[in-house]
């Protein structure tokens, strides 16, 4: 190759960079694994198309049809309008946002948060009230929503369907959405103090460029705030975009839990909070769990940081610790076989161990499911709680029936059974029980021939 022909060749090469540059450029994106797409790869639905559809426009030859996208981009499908009518994520409210939720803006949500949504098992089938989760970080958003979701349908709709169990496995996918616009806008309106409800869905363009200090994420910068203040108003706007919060790809939880925050208000949470807790999520092997004050701040409506009832005080640093203030509609159940071991499980209080309705979400060994009865009764006579039947759902799509367990708290067979039992009673008996009885103490579990799990 002659002189004029390696200069050429440098030179189309050096064009070739530039035309790199300009897309990190433009697009504000950092190279992250994953983060590249090749052109011979399937175009991006973050682009504007479908990928289960033939592009309709013919190939760019400019340098943006070298695609680059973020992981798990959200299909155009999903997108709403900018001319919907809601208020543009500003800089300013993204970086409040990402310090209440994470303690700083650099971090961002990851594979496991952006690919949750809130999907139904099978319509019209033994589990077709019940989400479908994934072991993580946003499990624990899901099944305080599944506890919403049961609530409804077993005591908020219609006077003629029947409180049972049965009642549940009749669900089509229509009642599926509005089993879920129900049970996320009673959630946010607690949120909201039953004043306000703000819905945050996202649109296909970018609402603001980030300041330097701020890592991009291509997704909380395209959100539009949408406020109502009236329930119903909120309920159906969350209705008719329901897919935004139920389809893949959508970032459901993500999207929701954005609602959540802003329907409380960030004022309010960093009122809600005290000096033991200072962001709603924590890092733990690699992912981001909800730390107590998120899962009561979906349970009550503030985001306190502990389970006991009322105020308790910090010797150590003469301040407030904030707990439960009212009983909700959702209760929750705690138990950790590492913690008791090591004496340090947090005593739940009356609030939370006795709801208005008998469902409970349960943090059992770190990982979230729901319980719940039938009878609407059952915390209110105490006849009642002689003996009952309690319904269990672990969330995942491997159980395929809803356990059933009847509970006796008359009976005194597992006080005397658990003196026989040498060193840590989950020896003999597994945790489910074990959660069970820091409401009952001392009651008698029938599994009904289901072999025992958790």
């Amino acid at each position: 190759m002659d002189a004029n022909g390696e200069l050429d060749e440098i030179l189309q090469r050096v064009a070739d960079l530039q035309k790199w540059r300009d897309v990190f450029d433009s697009r504000g994106l950092e190279l992250q694994q994953g983060c590249v797409k090749r052109p011979s790869e399937k175009k991006s639905d973050e682009d504007g198309e479908d990928s289960s559809h033939p592009a309709s426009r013919p190939p760019s030859t400019s340098a943006q049809s070298h695609q680059f996208t973020a992981p798990y981009s959200i299909p155009q499908a999903l997108a709403v309008s900018a001319s919907l009518g809601g208020q543009a994520m500003s800089p300013e409210l993204a970086v409040s946002l990402r310090t209440v939720l994470f303690g700083n803006t650099f971090h961002i949500f990851n594979y496991e948060w952006k690919k949750s949504f809130f999907k139904f098992r099978e319509p019209f089938s033994e589990m077709a009230y019940a989400l479908e989760t994934e072991r993580g970080g946003a499990c624990a958003v899901q099944m305080v929503v599944q506890a919403h979701i049961i609530k409804y349908l077993l005591f908020n709709r219609s006077a003629e369907s029947d409180c049972t169990i049965q009642s549940m496995m009749t669900v089509g996918e229509m009642e599926q959405r509005k089993a879920l616009a129900a049970a996320l806008t009673d959630i946010l309106w607690a949120a909201g103090e039953e004043e306000t409800v703000t819905v945050c869905l996202v649109t296909s363009e970018r609402c603001f460029t980030p300041h330097l200090n701020y890592k991009l994420d291509s997704f909380t910068e395209r959100l539009q705030l949408f406020t109502f203040k009236k329930k119903e108003e909120a309920r159906a706007f969350i209705y008719e975009h329901i897919q935004c919060f139920r389809e893949e790809g959508s970032h459901g939880i993500i999207l929701f839990l954005y609602s959540l925050i802003f329907s409380r208000t960030i004022d309010r949470i960093q009122t809600d909070l005290d000096c033991t807790t200072t962001q709603l999520l924590h890092l733990r092997f690699g992912n981001f769990v909800c730390r107590q004050a998120l899962i009561n701040l979906l349970l009550t409506g503030r985001a306190t940081p502990h389970v006991f009832n009322g105020t308790s005080h910090c010797k150590e640093q003469d301040k407030p610790l904030y707990g439960v203030l009212t009983r909700s509609n959702v209760g929750y159940l705690l138990w950790n076989r590492d913690q008791v071991n090591h004496a340090q499980l947090p005593l739940v209080g009356s609030m939370l161990k006795t709801p208005k309705l008998p469902i409970w979400v349960c943090n059992i060994n770190g990982t979230y499911s729901v319980l719940f009865g039938t009878n609407c009764s059952l915390l209110s006579d105490w006849k009642m709680e002689h003996l009952f039947l309690l319904y269990f759902y672990n969330g995942q799509p491997t159980q395929l029936n809803t356990t059933t367990l009847s509970i006796d708290t008359h009976s005194h067979h597992w006080e005397a059974d658990s003196n026989d039992s040498q060193g840590d009673p989950e020896k003999k008996f597994p945790s489910l029980e074990m959660t069970i009885r820091t409401k009952w103490e001392g009651a008698v579990i029938d599994w009904n021939g289901t072999v025992p799990f958790f």
